[in-house]
């Protein structure tokens, strides 16, 4: 405590993001999850590329991506939960391992083209072991900002990092994988990733002096442990036998107030997504700019990372939920201007980099109102549920896009956006009431 102390107090002149990398064993922390982090925006169009160029099916290919995706979605939380419980670092070996064997099974699977049905249950088996690093990562900030001068300022700074971290992986991440599908081998973006993952994920897990410490396993061992150096190589053994024993488990994020309500605004708010990009693909095909549609996408991402950053650097006042509500709102009406400049594409990008601006303060925030929301043994939970919702809305939204482009046209299509947006602003004040009225 008095080192984090001393840390904050030597680089109080530094700027935020400076003084975040002062604290011991961040920048090991942080550059390891983000390598880690590569897979989750490779691996599902990965899989669309691969399926595509060996067996020439789109359908097939698009199925499997979202088996994957969907079996990813409903096991993530559960592993988060794991985390809490025993530990980032007990979990994560184990886990990791057995994601990486999965991951290789797949793509030796696809190298020599094995029949689709035991393609699909490779690919539901390699979801099935896929975790959030981005949650394991936000916790470990949470940890090494505890006691810190300005700590929550920091976490807002942290937050917002990791958000416009996530942004730059997966802006570089699709990229990649159609570089090397197009021009290494159409199964080459299935091996990279699984290398990233394994290489950013050992180093991470061995970063013992930054995991968080498991609060039940320190309940056990204080009480057990007589200070003898036996007893001290013992308690880890010791405390996953008293966990056994006394059945001691933490209730689910869920049932926390609040939690439900923030799951749903993710839902919606994230299926504005993949419904603006889905209708902006549309929208680039009729005009045969399809090359181009990488650029245009890009565009939202910048301003995505811009505004991360500039989050990051600003301490706003008052209740997380009202930064929330107002962040959905101006993105809202970010959507409106895209439907408005759709047929004038620059005009659009200069739209899609000022809506971009939200993007990661309202993902940040999303974090933020977890971490109020949640004890601190169960925070990986609340932060991959958050992650779990975001994907069951991306997945959402792509579904609704398709089916409304396929029953008119593009400039319908370019409306669901600030439609789902604006529904989330209502489910955004249910939960800051509840959060009023819990305080």
């Amino acid at each position: 405590m008095s080192t984090t102390r001393a840390v904050s107090k030597s680089s109080a002149a530094h700027s935020p993001y400076q003084r975040l990398f002062m604290l011991p064993g961040a920048k090991a922390f942080c550059l390891s999850g983000a390598v880690a982090r590569l897979p989750i925006s490779m691996m599902s169009l990965g899989i669309v590329l691969a399926l595509n160029h060996l067996y020439d099916n789109w359908t097939i290919a698009g199925t499997m991506s979202a088996a994957y995706v969907l079996a990813m979605s409903c096991v993530t939380p559960f592993y988060a939960r794991a985390f809490d419980r025993f530990g980032q670092a007990r979990v994560g070996r184990l886990a990791l391992a057995v994601q990486i064997v999965a991951m290789l099974a797949f793509a030796f699977a696809a190298l020599v083209r094995v029949p689709i049905p035991l393609l699909f249950a490779l690919a539901i088996i390699m979801g099935l072991t896929q975790f959030s690093f981005g949650a394991l990562v936000r916790t470990r900030w949470s940890y090494a900002l505890r006691g810190v001068e300005d700590g929550e300022q920091l976490l807002n700074t942290a937050y917002a990092m990791e958000a416009a971290i996530d942004e730059i992986v997966f802006i570089l991440g699709p990229i990649l994988a159609a570089w090397l599908a197009t021009s290494v081998h159409p199964v080459s973006q299935l091996f990279v990733p699984t290398v990233a993952c394994g290489i950013g994920g050992t180093i991470f897990f061995s970063l013992k002096s930054t995991q968080p410490p498991v609060i039940v396993e320190q309940v056990s061992v204080a009480a057990h442990d007589d200070g003898s150096p036996a007893a001290s190589e013992d308690a880890d053994q010791l405390t996953l036998r008293q966990l056994k024993r006394s059945g001691a488990k933490p209730k689910s994020v869920l049932f926390y107030a609040g939690v439900l309500p923030l799951l749903a605004v993710f839902i919606v708010f994230n299926m504005s997504f993949t419904s603006f990009d889905v209708s902006i693909t549309a929208t680039m095909k009729s005009m045969g700019l399809e090359p181009f549609l990488g650029l245009q996408l890009a565009m939202f991402a910048v301003g995505s990372c811009i505004g991360a950053l500039v989050f990051g650097s600003c301490q706003l006042k008052g209740s997380h939920w009202a930064h929330m509500v107002m962040f959905l709102s101006l993105l809202t009406v970010g959507y409106v201007f895209f439907r408005l400049s759709m047929d004038n594409l620059i005009l659009l990008g200069v739209f899609e980099i000022l809506a971009g601006l939200t993007v990661s303060p309202t993902f940040a925030t999303g974090n933020l109102i977890v971490k109020d929301l949640v004890p601190a043994e169960s925070l990986t939970e609340g932060l991959s549920w958050v992650t779990t919702a975001g994907t069951v809305g991306t997945s959402i939204g792509s579904s609704v896009a398709g089916i409304v482009l396929d029953a008119s046209n593009p400039h319908v299509g370019m409306m669901l956006p600030f439609i789902f947006t604006l529904a989330s602003v209502p489910l955004a004040l249910a939960g800051w009431a509840l959060a009023k009225r819990r305080g």
